[in-house]
């Protein structure tokens, strides 16, 4: 019995799972938080995901032409949020081939697509990630901890849950803030966006009082 529930669960993994891939001179940075590895000497272009919402990191990252020279022409980060399901998908730009097409590209609202292995081609809302600093892109996942932080999300079993939205709601007429949702969800805010000195404070507070 137990031989036969552990093939269903494998069986069921694999099917429920998909794999979100990068198209040329893209590369794939973070996913959910965490760096996604690349084999030595070459970047990352895919992971296999669950179902579901992630969290994705990418950034254009490729040989263009300046005249008769090659460059290498990179840009910040780009964060988005895509929901996976059962086909495999591909993240997407126009065939960028100069630094001043690319550029120009970049300089105005860059147009991120994900196209299924369907044929459909979504286009994908992204943040533009701007680090601070000497090094500010050296560490990514770091960088998208702080805008995480400072955006009210957390990483969650695996997926983006924003804390603001589920409770903060905005009145469109009034402008009115109202507090929503459960305790929890609200305690998991307020910790979210706490200095590391306010999380200690607060870790101190907990263990000296009695809760049962």
């Amino acid at each position: 019995m137990k031989k036969i529930l552990l093939l269903v669960a494998l069986f069921s993994g694999v099917v429920n799972a998909a794999t979100l891939s990068v198209g040329n001179k893209i590369d794939l940075l973070v996913v959910d938080g965490k760096a996604v590895k690349a084999e030595r000497f070459k970047k990352a272009d895919s992971i296999e995901l669950s179902a579901g919402k992630h969290q994705v990191v990418v950034r254009f990252d490729g040989e263009v032409k300046r005249g008769s020279k090659k460059v290498i022409y990179t840009t910040r980060p780009y964060l988005f949020d895509i929901n996976m399901g059962e086909q495999n998908v591909e993240i997407t730009l126009p065939r960028l081939t100069t630094e001043s097409q690319a550029k120009a590209y970049f300089d105005r609202d860059p147009k991120w697509l994900l196209e299924t292995e369907g044929g459909e081609k979504l286009s994908l809302d992204a943040v533009e990630l701007i680090g601070e600093g000497f090094g500010a892109y050296s560490d990514m996942p770091a960088l998208v901890a702080e805008y995480n932080k400072n955006n009210g999300i957390i990483i969650e079993n695996g997926n983006p849950v924003d804390l603001q939205k589920t409770v903060v709601e905005v009145d469109d007429k009034t402008g009115k803030i109202q507090i929503t949702g459960d305790a929890l969800t609200q305690l998991k805010l307020w910790y979210s966006k706490a200095s590391k000195d306010d999380k200690k404070a607060f870790k101190i507070w907990m263990a000296e009082h009695d809760f049962n």
